[in-house]
Parts: structure tokens; C-alpha cells; sequence
């Protein structure tokens, strides 16, 4: 155990007033942006014997999150919303300090602790029945949340799925190349650009009021729902840092994306990325069953097309952040993000071929379920 980070978890944890002596901590490896850490405390179980108290503390990326207040503020209140209407269900809860913040920030580093819920989680998964399972979660946080007014929550991460913007800011710093790394993906920067209208074709829809906005989770990778250990029962739907105002498209498209590859998301064998359409078939039924009678025909219409939009726009986020110095996605090698451009670039591919097949797939769930 690290001295000087177990030092700095126990002055964040004294702030939000944690009972019981700290105990000992560990570090948790998920995620792309923020540093996780689970932390023990001893504490009393009643009957004087001693027993430990997890939570889960958390430090936010102020490079990836620039207004991290903003970003709590939407937390807590989708969370206390949902513990409301759940009120004997596993919920997500943040700590509050003595003047009631649900974080500490010194200017520098940005802290919360949430509850630790003992549980088990997939990075990737072929099992059928976990995959609806993560689906009917996602479907189901749609649910609890669809009277919620989304006009309540703040753009924590401003035109975060607004993939012309995306695109914008990319051809910008392909042209300004302030780090002579353009040379280094000139193939992936034609295909990107020879999709651009299709890829942009959400936020085109959404631009014309087409589409509802809606409270959208917008991170919606099966990683970020906790299962309950020794079975496939989904408990609940965690990292909620871009909650906020979106197109269920988006989340739904995000998903696939993530669970129904053939392969990681950073794989350098792109020979086999492409879309699994069982765990496609398996993720839109599960998010259908839930989902079906508050979405609108447009948005189920857009289902089938979201995969390949949200792969070509994380694509750019992806190609950008190689462009301008590996800034917002950790990295793990200096080719890292090109990497995982080529990965999504190849899955994007496939589900142009099988965008047919996606469909009528979208299609026969919905009519399953009452649309």
C-alpha cells in the first residue's frame, strides 16, 4: 500500500466525516479518465466486533471534466431522483461534506466517495443472458427517468455527442497539426471524412427537432453495470459523470458498440472486429422490452444506425486526441489511440455491411413489444 496515497484517501474521506478508522485501500483499474480507489474502514457491526466498510472514492479528470461542480450538481440530483422513485432498490449514493457538497476541491484535485456495492462487472462478454440483462438496466435507467426533466441538468461536457462538432474540431487540428503527427493517420482521416454525413446524421435529426432529448447516461459501455456475483442479475447502472441532457440514440448506440465487437476496443487485430448481431439482437431486446412505449418512431427508427454513428464519432475522438498529445484518453503506449481509432474504423465498417440486417433486427423487437 502506497503510504502517501493512503495518507491522501484518509484527509478526503475525514472531509466527508467517514466513520471508523481507515483501514487499508485498493486500487481500481476501469475506466478511461477518472482514478478509482475502493477504501476500507473499520467499523463497529453493533454487537462490538469489528467489521470493514468500503466505499468507493473517486478522482475526477478536470482536464476530461471542466466544470466538475456542474457535473455533481446533474449526479445528485438524477441519483436522489431515482432513490425517490426506488426508494428499496440497490441506488447509486455520493457522500456530502459538513457544508452539504457532494465533493471536495482544493483548486487542484477534485474528490467524491459513493457507496460500495459489493458486485462483479464485464469489460467484454458473449453471454447472451448478461448482455440483456446490461441492456434491461440501461433500458430501465431510461425508465425511472423519463418524466424526469432533463432541461434540469447542465452540458457538464458541452456538444459531447455533437458529432459535427466532433468532426469540426478534428479537421481544425488536422490542419493546424501542431504536433506533426498528421502524416502518422492520413488513412484513417479519409475514411472519417468520407463518412461524415451519415456519422453525423443524429445530431442532424436532432438539430431539425426530429428527435426528443432526453436524460441520457452517455457512457453506456456493459462495464458500467454492476452484476450481482455468482449470478446474471444486473443491480445497477454506475458512472454517471456525462448524465446529462441527450438522444437515447446515443446510449443505445454507445452499448452496441461496446458490447456486440467482436473484439476489445483497443485491439490490434482488426481482422476480427466487426458486430456480433446475437449479442446485438440480445442488447436490443433487453433495452426494447423496457424502452419500447415512451420512445417515439424516429428514435426507434435510429436504433440500427446508432452503432456505426457512435463508432465513427468516438473514432475522431479517438484520431483528435493522438493529433493534439494523448490529452484526454489515458494512454498506455504512444500509439495507443491510434490504435483504438483503427479498432472503431474497422467495427464502423462492419456495421455499414450489416446496417440491413441491424434494422429489420431493431424493428422485430420493437412490434415484439408493443410497437
Amino acid at each position: 500500500m502506497n503510504e502517501q496515497m493512503a495518507r491522501k484517501l484518509q484527509q478526503v474521506g475525514n472531509k466527508f466525516n467517514l466513520p471508523g478508522p481507515f483501514f487499508s485501500y485498493e486500487e481500481i483499474n476501469v475506466g478511461n479518465v477518472n482514478h478509482t480507489y475502493r477504501a476500507d474502514y473499520i467499523r463497529d457491526d453493533g454487537t462490538g466486533m469489528a467489521r470493514i466498510k468500503s466505499y468507493l472514492v473517486q478522482q475526477v479528470n478536470t482536464y476530461a471534466f471542466r466544470d466538475p461542480v456542474a457535473l455533481m450538481d446533474n449526479i445528485d440530483k438524477v441519483t436522489e431522483y431515482i432513490h425517490a422513485q426506488r426508494p428499496n432498490q440497490t441506488c447509486l449514493h455520493y457522500h456530502h461534506t459538513a457544508d452539504r457538497n457532494t465533493y471536495v476541491f482544493d483548486g487542484d484535485e477534485f474528490w467524491r466517495i459513493c457507496n460500495y456495492v459489493p458486485s462483479v462487472t464485464y469489460d467484454t462478454c458473449d453471454n447472451l443472458e448478461i448482455v440483456r440483462s446490461a441492456a434491461e438496466a440501461f433500458g430501465d435507467f431510461q425508465m425511472v427517468l423519463s418524466d424526469f426533466d432533463a432541461s434540469q441538468l447542465s452540458y457538464t461536457i458541452p456538444d459531447f455527442h455533437n458529432t459535427r462538432k466532433r468532426y469540426e474540431t478534428l479537421i481544425k487540428d488536422i490542419k493546424e497539426d501542431k504536433l506533426g503527427r498528421v502524416k502518422n493517420v492520413q488513412e484513417e482521416i479519409d475514411y472519417l471524412l468520407s463518412v461524415q454525413d451519415l456519422a453525423c446524421k443524429l445530431t442532424d435529426m436532432e438539430k431539425a427537432g426530429q428527435l426528443p432529448l432526453r436524460v441520457t447516461h452517455n457512457d453506456t459501455k456493459i462495464n458500467n453495470v454492476l452484476f450481482e456475483e455468482n449470478t446474471n442479475k444486473a443491480l445497477l447502472v454506475i458512472d454517471l459523470d456525462t448524465v446529462m441532457p441527450g438522444l437515447v440514440a446515443h446510449d443505445f448506440g454507445d452499448a452496441v458498440r461496446f458490447a456486440a465487437n467482436f473484439t476489445e476496443e483497443d485491439s490490434e487485430d482488426t481482422s476480427r472486429t466487426g458486430v456480433d448481431l446475437n449479442i446485438f439482437w440480445a442488447f436490443a431486446d433487453g433495452f426494447l422490452s423496457q424502452t419500447t412505449p415512451i420512445l417515439t418512431r424516429n428514435e426507434i427508427d435510429t436504433l440500427g444506425l446508432s452503432g456505426f454513428v457512435l463508432a465513427c464519432e468516438l473514432a475522431t475522438r479517438f484520431l483528435d486526441d493522438y493529433i493534439t498529445g494523448d490529452k484526454y484518453f489515458k494512454v498506455k503506449k504512444d500509439n495507443h489511440n491510434i490504435i483504438r481509432t483503427k479498432c472503431q474504423i474497422a467495427l464502423a465498417k462492419d456495421m455499414y455491411k450489416k446496417l440491413d440486417a441491424m434494422n429489420a433486427i431493431v424493428e422485430g423487437c420493437a412490434k415484439k413489444y408493443g410497437k
